[in-house]
This record gives structure tokens, sequence and C-alpha cells, in this order.
């Protein structure tokens, strides 16, 4: 059942009539904006159209939720994922502030309550997925609610979803042209916090947002250290990193299937390591429980597929591996973000065989048949392959691939600081794996 706010929370604009830094004091418990935050929650809130670039951790959540609670009516926000749709309302309730969200957990009895809670006008945010947006019932609803002035704002979360897979993952992001075509009048803000120049074309030009404002902040995460390494025997390279550098640490391993993570979980666990799995092949069931283990902090390390991670809240990840490359910079930069979101020093690695690259451009053929989305993914990839290969500072390609100048050594990279190189133990050319493994075993004695 969704828990529709209380009758005693009435949303009129009038109950709303804080400036922002007052809602930001009252209800999210900051004294100051950060970086453009007060710029964009300013054009928002005004009526302005937007397209908001900002890192995982830079507070992009508030660029829509105070614009929602400065204007009249209910704002939605349409988010690809049930577990963050769920944590972001879990959080605003616990605040005071009326929301809900409508997916497809949601028994027909909590859909009729939560309609009920639109027409009243108890609601100030509403989270929704956008399968659920799209349908005919919804759409009425809203016409009625825009007709008595009653829409806020609409908020478009983790964007880059329309650019990246939302034709084939989610093809409703597509239809998402509509708020504009059917309300002209409500500010729209689409948001993510990566997208190079052609993502944010797409995004643009899918969401009917040419003339909408950008803000684009700065894409450096000076607290996340980068290194790739040769992959040589995964097992060995990965328990090593986590004896010598995150022995109890929280953190995620990212693989490219399913096989991959349910092999890679079980080998941890038999290993001592608290670990869980999490891919779309499970029961939502059992993903949702094991998504709220890894966030109380119940079990240590999340070993997953891409389809985790997103919007998840959890300050404290220390690390983050990649088993093989991701398909795109955007996706690697999106995944490393889970990393360090509380600011302290957090660690991603990532373990480059050649061969992997090899299978990702064979799934590229066999996914996407289309000649100029696979030329375009393909370019993507071979952008990911070069940062792997490349020997100079990784964090100054990463940013220069999403337009950022950035000075030439970092200090904070295997090509900067050739101490990262240590993270996984002694290297092949060097020693053997049997002897990698042989010393592991002699250390965990």
């Amino acid at each position: 059942m969704v828990r529709v706010p209380p009758v005693d929370i009435p949303p009129a604009p009038q109950d709303w009539s804080l400036d922002a830094r007052q809602i930001l004091q009252r209800y999210f418990g900051y004294e100051q904006f950060r970086a453009e935050q007060a710029a964009i929650i300013h054009h928002v809130a005004a009526g302005g159209n937007a397209l908001v670039l900002m890192p995982t951790g830079g507070g992009k959540s508030l660029c829509y939720q105070i614009p929602a609670l400065l204007r009249p009516g209910v704002s939605l926000v349409i988010s690809p994922l049930i577990a963050l749709m769920q944590d972001q309302v879990n959080a605003l309730q616990q605040r005071g502030i009326p929301a809900a969200y409508l997916n497809s957990t949601l028994k027909a009895s909590a859909v009729q309550s939560l309609y009920l809670a639109l027409q009243q006008q108890r609601l100030k945010l509403l989270y929704i997925a956008p399968e659920r947006l799209v349908q005919p019932g919804l759409l009425s609803l809203l016409d009625r609610l825009y007709a008595q002035q009653g829409l806020g704002v609409f908020a478009i979360d983790e964007a880059h979803c329309i650019a990246q897979w939302g034709h084939d993952f989610r093809p409703e992001y597509r239809q998402l042209t509509l708020l504009h075509q059917r309300y002209p009048q409500i500010p729209r803000v689409a948001l993510t916090a990566t997208a190079d120049q052609q993502t944010r074309r797409e995004i643009l030009t899918q969401l009917q947002l040419e003339s909408a404002r950008q803000f684009i902040s700065s894409f450096d995460r000076p607290n996340l250290r980068y290194a790739v390494v040769e992959k040589h025997h995964p097992g060995a390279q990965i328990q090593w990193f986590l004896q010598h550098r995150h022995r109890q640490h929280a953190g995620i391993i990212y693989c490219q299937s399913r096989r991959q993570v349910e092999q890679s979980a079980q080998w941890l666990n038999q290993r001592g390591w608290s670990v869980l799995p999490y891919h779309a092949g499970l029961e939502t069931s059992i993903r949702e429980v094991n998504q709220r283990r890894f966030l109380s902090g119940s079990v240590q390390i999340m070993v997953a597929t891409i389809a985790f991670g997103m919007g998840v809240d959890k300050a404290d990840v220390r690390f983050v591996i990649h088993l093989e490359c991701p398909r795109s910079l955007e996706g690697y930069y999106q995944e490393t973000g889970r990393a360090g979101r509380d600011g302290d020093l957090s660690e991603v690695l990532l373990l480059y065989h050649p061969q992997d690259v090899f299978r990702q451009y064979a799934r590229l053929r066999q996914q996407i048949p289309e000649r100029s989305r696979q030329a375009c993914e393909r370019t993507k990839l071979q952008a990911m392959e070069q940062f792997c290969r490349t020997t100079r500072c990784r964090r100054t390609q990463l940013l220069a691939y999403f337009g950022e100048c950035a000075a030439p050594l970092c200090s904070g990279c295997d090509r900067c600081n050739p101490d990262y190189l240590s993270w996984v133990g002694p290297q092949r050319r060097h020693h053997s794996v049997a002897a990698a493994l042989q010393r592991i075993l002699e250390e965990s004695s």
C-alpha cells in the first residue's frame, strides 16, 4: 500500500510560501546551497526549462525537489528504477513532505488511493515510472490538474537513459515529448550525472528542450582514485585488493552478465566475504532484500550487473571494481560514481583484457542492428578502450571525454602514481598466477 500523506499535511501553495533557502534549512537540514544549486532552483521555480549535469553526490535531487515545494500543485519525477523511487520518497516523507510513488509494485487498491490523493491535491511530489506516465487514465487526471493549475514541475531523472538505452530498455522514455506537447506551461528539468556532448544533444532533442538553459558542473571527482590493471586471474586479483585495501569497507563489483554475477558472488562467499548478488534475473523481492541489506551495512559487497546502483544513496561505498571493460566512458563514469558519495577517499579498479573488448564489439553487432546506432556505440566503446590502454593521466583523459580540461597530472590514478598498481598485488610479468594465489592463501591462513 502506498503511503499517502496524512490529511493534516495539506500541500496548498500558501503552506509552501517559504523561500528556497528556508526550505533548504527547514526540510533538508543544510545551511547553504552548493555550486549552482541556487541558480538552478531559481530558474526552474520561475518556470524555466533546464538540463542539469551534476556529478553523483552533487545534490541533483534538490534541484527539482525545492522548486516542487516552491511552485503550486504536484510535481512529477520520472524515474527509471523502483529502488530509487522508494529511497527518495521515504526520505521526503521522513522530512514531512507529502510524497508518493507510482510503479508496478503497487496493488490496484493502492493505485486508487494514490489517484484520490492527486485529485484532492494532497501531494507535492509523485515519483513515477515512465510506463505509468503514458497510461491514458493517469494522463486524463493530469489534464484535469493542469486545467486547475495543479501541476508544478516535471523532472526527468537519470536523463541519460533516453540516449543510451531508453529506446531498448525503456522505450517509454522516448514518449516523454508528450510533457511538452500536452502541458507546455509546466517547466521541465532533465537531470543526469553523466552525458557527453552527443548524449546531451540527444536528450535535448528527444525532450524538446533545445532552448532550455544548461547547467553543467565539473565532472571531476577528486576523491576517487583510478586504476586499470591487466586482468590475468580476476579472483586472485580481487581477493588481494579486498584483503589489502578494503577488508572492512563497503563496495560494489560490476559484471557484464548474470552468470558472471552469480559465479563471482559464490566464489567470494566461499572465501569468507560477505557478498550478495544483484541482477535483473532475480525475483523482485530478492533484489529488494539484497539491496536493503547492502544499504543497511549488514552485507559488505554487492556483486551486480549495471542494473544496480543508479541513484542508490549509500554514501560510504569505498570501492568499485569492474570485472570487464564497460561499453562506454559514460557508463564507466556513472558506475564508478557510486563510490565516495560522502566525499571521502575511495578507489575504483578496472580489470582489463583485450578479449573483453572484442566481446563487447560482438555484443554491439548482435544487439544493435541499426547501423547508425551501431557506429555511434562503437565510437563510444573505442573511447573506452583508449582509456584503458592510455599512458596519459586517466583523470585528464576521462574529463576530456566530457569536454572538460584538467591538469596533465592528477596524482590520483595509476598513470600518475605507480603505487596504485600494487592494489592487486604482484603483476603477472613479475610473478606467476600460482605464486599470487599461494601468497593469498598464506596470508589468509
